[in-house]
């Protein structure tokens, strides 16, 4: 695996690749990287002929009172579990690789950045659409990999790429979860061990939830027994948010019939004093 840390390096070694007709894949992270992480990579390695991941704590994305300072940096471990995943390129830029001094320009995510982690996050989607745009300007992949369990993230990033026509594909992957149904995440290691316990009812209610409506409750009933499910199930736990949305735009659903955008079932908790969030696809 070859660790590159400027963008004009970067830029130079995909333009030989290109020039062979190689199949470029992309993989963008945060590090701190898990079996969510590593799912992604391998669709990119079974669909790309090369793979680029990067690994950026992007400052953007991150609220005034968030956890960037303490957001896990662990680059060596990283590059090693990319090793024995055979990537072929590792980007691991600095902040002025991706935001040069005097850097002042941003894209700004649009209606659906003001809905749920938008509006709990003011600012977040316009730093993960800016990174994103820079990055993908950077790599020029075919395709990209996204995870299904931040769905709304992944709304953000088609939107991007067909308003601003981006030639890349997004391929979606489903989200990986522990046994007792927990979606990996790079903050479940904030997590006490009764927080952890606790954490499980996320996937528990999504699938409360999921099960009434195809049984034909309506949206409204079976996200109350939800509500109910999750105090029941974690009673030191604090619900921000659980609903239904279309998967494209995130606008509630007020109803399934006729609909032709994909529904998705969304959910958002503390934990402690870490947030977690989940979905499911109806």
């Amino acid at each position: 695996m070859r660790t590159i840390t400027t963008s004009n390096e970067l830029r130079s070694a995909l333009a030989l690749q290109r020039e062979q007709g190689k199949h470029i894949g992309f993989v963008p992270t945060m590090g701190a990287l898990h079996e969510g992480h590593l799912s992604l990579v391998r669709c990119s390695k079974q669909h790309a002929d090369r793979t680029v991941v990067s690994i950026f704590v992007n400052p953007t994305q991150f609220g005034p009172s968030e956890d960037f300072d303490r957001y896990p940096r662990t680059l060596e471990s990283d590059a090693g579990l990319l090793i024995d995943e055979d990537v072929e390129f590792l980007f691991a830029p600095t902040a002025d690789q991706i935001y040069p001094p005097g850097h002042s320009f941003s894209i700004h995510a649009g209606p659906i950045a003001t809905l749920y982690e938008g509006a709990r996050r003011p600012g977040h989607f316009d730093g993960v659409a800016t990174v994103v745009s820079i990055l993908f300007n950077i790599v020029q992949p075919q395709s990209v990999y996204f995870g299904q369990k931040d769905a709304q993230q992944v709304a953000v990033v088609k939107k991007l790429i067909h308003d601003l026509a981006f030639p890349i594909e997004v391929e979606v992957v489903p989200t990986v979860r522990e046994n007792d149904g927990l979606a990996l995440s790079s903050r479940n290691r904030y997590l006490s061990q009764a927080e952890r316990k606790e954490a499980a009812v996320l996937s528990k209610t999504l699938v409360l939830v999921r099960d009434l409506i195809q049984k034909g409750h309506s949206a409204p009933a079976a996200i109350a027994a939800g509500i109910e499910e999750f105090h029941k199930l974690a009673p030191h736990g604090i619900l921000d948010y659980l609903d239904v949305v279309g998967a494209e735009t995130f606008r509630p659903a007020a109803s399934f019939e006729g609909n032709e955008e994909p529904i998705t079932i969304i959910i958002a908790a503390i934990l402690g004093t870490t947030r977690l969030i989940d979905n499911l696809p109806l």
